[in-house]
């Protein structure tokens, strides 16, 4: 019990690369290295165990979906994790983009019963700034016989959230970039441009030092959150964005920089939302002749 309070005081949720380094000899720190197969295998930090951002999400008809909880269970217990694991997440650090990758591992091990949680800030790129070396061993790792449980406090269906929409119960955040909330495009998976009624647009990427892949610290995401209206709400928020992922950034910041306690991802997100089999309240949803010219821009994308 002594030793799990250390790790839990240890665990904060954004790590430096010279933390990081202190904390990897130890037996209950995991590593999980969510880039590519390739890219693990051409360098990783060293007892970093792989587990590949596909893995963590859903169907390529709804991506932000939350996997089984068998397929996540099979996943956890292969990297050998358990309710007393320190997890650090470690993505590429190539973009902003690339840290919602991070953060939505980080919500899903939370969602799973882990507490003790902690992203490496900048990911890769910013250990490598620092001088710090990869290695190209593949570490043994034990199974664990972890059998987690879903935290529904951490999460919103569709349903609930359309109640809560018809009762003004929650602040709603999409963390898109001003087009996609605009409706001036969507992604492919979604069915119609918009965004969901009353919602406000805090695009992810306020919450990054300038030209970097690093989250703001803590005092200074407050003051970002201050200027949105953030802090000091009795209502519950709610963050989403296309397929979850954007939206993890935001609950990551709300929720463990900001310590608002009462902030959910919508996982699904606007794909979820739109493929509803009756159509959904949605707000800034174009004309039909603007949704055809955006469906025919994204068909050429796809070509």
């Amino acid at each position: 019990m002594v030793a799990a309070c250390s790790i839990a005081a240890a665990a904060q949720p954004l790590v430096d690369p010279n933390t990081l380094a202190q904390l990897a000899s130890k037996p209950d720190v995991r590593i999980i290295d969510i880039r590519t197969p390739k890219e693990y295998a051409e360098g990783h930090i060293a007892g970093a165990a792989n587990a590949p951002y596909g893995q963590w999400r859903g169907p390529s008809s709804n991506p932000g979906e939350l996997p089984a909880l068998n397929k996540l269970t099979e996943l956890v217990q292969r990297l050998g994790l358990t309710d007393q694991t320190h997890a650090v997440v470690v993505s590429s650090g190539a973009n902003d983009t690339d840290f919602g990758a991070a953060a939505r591992v980080y919500w899903t091990l939370k969602v799973l019963g882990l507490q003790n949680l902690s992203i490496l800030n900048g990911g890769i790129k910013t250990w490598q700034a620092a001088g710090r070396a990869l290695t190209t061993a593949v570490p043994p790792i034990a199974q664990s016989d972890f059998r987690p449980n879903i935290n529904q406090n951490l999460l919103i269906s569709q349903k609930q959230l359309l109640q809560d929409t018809e009762s003004a119960r929650a602040v709603l955040v999409d963390a898109r970039p001003a087009d996609f909330f605009n409706g001036q495009t969507r992604h492919v998976a979604a069915k119609t441009p918009g965004t969901l009624p009353g919602a406000m647009n805090v695009a992810h990427s306020v919450w990054f030092k300038p030209g970097t892949s690093q989250v703001i610290d803590a005092e200074q995401a407050k003051s970002v959150a201050t200027k949105y209206h953030l802090t000091n709400t009795d209502k519950e928020v709610v963050s989403f964005c296309n397929t979850g992922h954007w939206a993890a950034t935001n609950w990551f910041v709300l929720s463990e920089l900001v310590g608002d306690k009462d902030v959910k991802l919508y996982a699904g997100s606007m794909v979820d939302w739109t493929q509803a089999s009756t159509p959904l309240p949605m707000d800034n949803v174009p004309g039909r002749f603007k949704q055809l010219i955006i469906d025919a821009k994204l068909w050429f994308a796809g070509l």
